[in-house]
């Protein structure tokens, strides 16, 4: 794989998948650039933050980011990574309305793993399949960071896993996502994300509820998170 490789939404083969190091390398890399993006809308009574940044030369599609800051109240460090950066799309599939199925396709490692998610969403649009790798890392130097970064993956050249797949249009995502401690005990949740949902959805139609699509996300994690906090112990983010 090119060291050039650049995070879009242009599926890479799942022979060439680049190295772990990379990927989380050019996570950082996108992330640190998002304060330079252009301010959008706020969300939930000001508290989730929106940016974006128009579609380049080697983009798929446009990018919008989303910045949240978390008191303990809302969730540690330590619970957010047990449920973002340890199986994250089983989790999500329990917040994310949209998400009915998920399908682990392949394990590459212990931090790094192939999914295809399953999204229905109200007719007339059809059924949605994303199958993304997702690439985790801990830095626990004080203060500590996680990062996840789901990138899309071709699976046509291996025909069995892609029989592990749904049936559906297929759609295309790439998302960067990383915690961060910050003062006071409190938690930054800062994601980034370019995508296109595939078929014949306009472009601009899916562009125009991103900000807020994005934004939901953050009220879904914490009503269901507040929801089993109290059967869920703290995991602590070492590994």
């Amino acid at each position: 794989m090119s060291s050039d490789y650049e995070l879009t939404i242009t599926p890479v083969k799942i022979s060439e998948i680049p190295a772990e190091e990379t990927i989380i390398s050019l996570g950082q890399a996108l992330l640190d650039s998002t304060p330079s993006w252009k301010p959008g809308k706020t969300f939930q009574k000001g508290t989730v933050k929106t940016y974006s940044r128009p579609k380049g030369a080697n983009d798929g599609a446009p990018w919008h980011c989303r910045v949240s800051e978390h008191t303990p109240e809302d969730a540690t460090f330590d619970e957010f990574w047990s449920k973002l950066g340890v199986n994250k799309a089983e989790n999500e599939k329990q917040y994310i309305p949209d998400i009915k199925k998920v399908t682990l396709i392949k394990q590459i490692s212990e931090t790094q793993s192939v999914w295809s998610l399953y999204y229905t969403f109200p007719p007339p649009v059809s059924p949605r399949v994303f199958t993304v790798v997702q690439t985790t890392y801990v830095d626990t130097a004080s203060p500590r960071t996680g990062i996840i970064v789901s990138m899309p993956v071709d699976l046509s050249s291996d025909t069995e896993l892609a029989k592990l797949e749904e049936k559906g249009v297929k759609g295309r995502y790439v998302s960067v996502e990383r915690l961060k401690e910050i003062e006071g005990g409190k938690a930054e949740w800062r994601m980034a994300t370019s995508s296109t949902p595939g078929g014949k959805i306009p472009a601009f139609i899916a562009e125009s509820t991103m900000d807020s699509t994005i934004s939901q996300d953050v009220t879904h994690f914490l009503h269901w998170f507040h929801s089993i906090r109290s059967k869920s112990a703290e995991q602590p983010a070492n590994a």
